[in-house]
């Protein structure tokens, strides 16, 4: 009997050799499959699981108080470094400020107030994901030129003719526990300019536009050998308490890591250094 090659299948017929071809191509695309390989010896790469330092990638916001800017710049840098893919980007301003950005639909994913005031105007505005926690205290001190050349000692040594004296606005966490001072001591100040964040009042200090200023505790650790600072037993009726929370319409998961990780030793640690006061439990 004559044995059949390709020939005997009619292989010159356009048809069959068109078929031909369709099952050689399906049986390399089942070789090469996707699947990983079941084959002793088989390297297979699987994808890395997300734990709990890895659960987004991309830019994280952050909308914070001008009295953090150090603190929260060490402690970005910090969160970074334990996830890879993360930026975190700050927005330092005053609180008051942050907040009417916030309600006027600025994008962030974490708020941090100056006080409690401040950031329950951003959660009656709607704008907050959460319950907020506080995760720092801070007080007033007086700024002052290097040397104290003015003498300052007291609050009401802020009255003091000739001197030249900035404060916070009221609407402003740091106007605000001025105001509750000057309720408490019964000497009203009359500074010559109200800024809108407590690094601006620092800055006419350091610059000598301004002889004294009222100011975070913290703000003086900062600008050390820029200004001196007087303290002043009436800052303890006027300390602030810092909440943090995840912005509404966020990267939520990202943004409650950061809280806590603020929360966390870490944060515990950098905010001491900076001199903030512990949360009150």
């Amino acid at each position: 009997m004559k044995k059949l090659g390709f020939r005997g299948f009619g292989w010159r017929s356009p048809r069959l050799a068109l078929a031909v071809a369709a099952v050689a191509l399906f049986a390399g695309a089942c070789s090469s499959s996707d699947e990983p390989s079941t084959q002793p010896g088989a390297s297979v790469t699987a994808p890395a699981p997300k734990g709990a330092g890895n659960s987004g990638t991309g830019t994280l916001t952050v909308f914070a108080a001008a009295s953090l800017t150090e603190s929260f710049t060490a402690l970005g840098k910090e969160f970074e470094a334990q996830h890879p893919g993360v930026a975190v980007k700050f927005s330092f301003a005053g609180s008051s400020g942050l907040v009417q950005q916030l309600t006027n639909g600025a994008k962030a994913d974490v708020f941090a107030s100056a006080d409690q005031a401040t950031m329950d105007k951003a959660v009656q505005g709607g704008v907050i994901d959460g319950q907020p926690t506080v995760f720092a205290t801070n007080k007033l001190a007086i700024a002052v030129a290097p040397g104290n050349p003015k003498g300052i000692k007291s609050f009401a040594d802020l009255n003091k003719p000739g001197l030249t004296v900035v404060t916070c606005a009221p609407q402003v966490p740091c106007g605000a526990a001025t105001q509750k001072v000057e309720q408490s001591t019964g000497v009203t100040l009359k500074p010559k300019s109200e800024e809108q964040d407590v690094k601006q009042v620092l800055n006419k200090v350091a610059s000598g536009d301004a002889d004294a200023g009222l100011v975070y505790v913290t703000d003086t650790t900062s600008a050390a050998g820029k200004v001196d600072k007087v303290d002043f037993p009436e800052a303890g009726q006027a300390v602030n308490s810092y909440p943090i929370a995840a912005v509404k319409g966020g990267q939520a998961a990202l943004a409650h890591q950061f809280e806590e990780f603020v929360l966390g030793s870490e944060g515990k640690t950098e905010l001491a250094k900076a001199g903030f006061g512990a949360a009150q439990q």
